[in-house]
């Protein structure tokens, strides 16, 4: 497919109507974090059921990302991404009624299937609406609106709560996902398919992506660091601040508002300067290299420092985890653009595969040394620590494939 730049007035408009869609998605992602103590207390929950509760999101999402990838490819994100919207509307519908862990977790897949087009719809539209030296500043910026949608879901959730109660908070958000699929029916430019003669013959399948050396070097990356910085940030930061520190709920809704809205503008500024630190040779690869080890070193200082770690310590991890970013338009880069949505949402799919696995994962093992007689917080060191061995091998196996890069 050919490239079709958007005038900047446009491209602007366009922007805005994904940013909501994606604004939404980030809201019911982190959601879970801030209710964790409000739903372990109503229905019993465990710690491996809260991790399962927060997965089912990324369960969803991560098994529709190969089919969305011939989707978009295909049909679009206009049509894409207001259909997927419309299951969403489901899910979030029937979580508000939900009476029992079974509806609630029925409807978290739901609505991480709704979702699941949000930021790939918007990244393959990019791909051709932009010029190549704005893919990571989109990808950053678009990344901002996520931290976005994790601030408003924690402290402004935390005072809405005793107002409206968790259930109708989720019926105000099934009417906003309505409201977003009327902004894209509206103002997404249609898919053009516009084929060369011999663009037919060559278009490239999703085995092409997976024998990719770059993209099979980031697979560990893409599953288990990237998915479980995020299953930090959207859940375990928050039972970590409770149940370790000692906070108490509106304490770790600040905390988690401070930590969303310190990314908030990191990834501003990371989507400003990027097109610029790149014309100095400062590549992707280079930036992972020697920013990584920075990120398992702050790591590292919480679960050492176990009860005296809050909401600091979990900022500058999160923070010095930023250079992750880069995967996911350096992937798509790594590609034509025809490859543009199957590239992208086979990446997002190890990421939230990824994360659906070490949100879950995180509470077995915590269950599990509780059960072997550790105490709660030694429980919750073991469990990162666990975490960081993984992610130290994630980071030996990219080294070792990029050694010339």
């Amino acid at each position: 497919m050919e490239k079709n730049i958007l005038p900047i007035k446009k491209a602007v408009l366009v922007f805005f109507v994904f940013a909501c869609g994606y604004f939404i998605s980030c809201l019911l992602r982190a959601i879970t974090a801030t209710l964790s103590p409000l739903l372990t207390d109503e229905f019993n929950l465990l710690a491996g059921d809260l991790g399962l509760l927060a997965g089912g999101y990324f369960l969803g999402f991560a098994s529709m990302q190969i089919p969305l990838g011939y989707l978009l490819d295909k049909h679009g994100p206009k049509k894409i991404v207001s259909s997927f919207l419309l299951i969403a509307i489901i899910g979030t519908a029937s979580f508000a009624l939900s009476q029992n862990f079974a509806g609630l977790l029925i409807s978290r897949i739901l609505i991480g299937v709704g979702v699941s087009a949000c930021l790939m719809g918007p990244l393959t539209g990019y791909r051709i609406w932009f010029a190549d030296e704005y893919q990571q500043r989109g990808n950053s910026w678009m990344l901002m609106i996520a931290s976005t949608g994790f601030v408003f879901s924690t402290l402004p959730v935390q005072i809405l709560l005793p107002i409206f109660g968790w259930r109708w908070i989720f019926g105000g958000i099934t009417i906003l996902i309505f409201v977003v699929i009327i902004l894209t029916l509206f103002f997404i430019p249609p898919w053009k398919k516009e084929v060369d003669n011999n663009h037919e013959k060559n278009v490239g399948s999703l085995s092409d992506v997976w024998k990719n050396k770059f993209f099979r070097s980031i697979i560990p990356l893409g599953l288990f660091n990237y998915g479980g910085m995020i299953a930090i940030q959207t859940l375990w930061a928050g039972p970590w601040m409770v149940r370790v520190a000692g906070y108490d709920p509106l304490e770790s809704a600040t905390g988690l508002f401070w930590i969303n809205t310190t990314m908030l503008i990191a990834f501003f500024a990371w989507g400003y300067i990027l097109p610029k630190i790149t014309k100095f040779g400062l590549e992707t690869s280079k930036l992972m290299k020697f920013g990584l080890p920075i990120s398992y070193l702050s790591l590292f200082v919480i679960i050492i420092s176990g009860e005296n770690a809050g909401a600091i310590h979990f900022t500058v991890y999160i923070l010095t985890s930023i250079v992750l970013t880069l995967t996911q338009p350096a992937v798509a880069l790594s590609f034509p653009t025809s490859l543009a949505g199957k590239s992208l949402t086979s990446f997002n799919l190890l990421i939230f595969l990824g994360t659906f696995i070490m949100q879950w994962g995180i509470g077995l093992v915590i269950d599990l040394s509780q059960f072997l007689g550790k105490g709660e917080i030694q429980s919750f060191q073991i469990s990162f620590f666990v975490y960081f061995v993984i992610c130290v091998f994630c980071y030996l196996y990219f080294i070792l494939n990029n050694k010339n890069e």
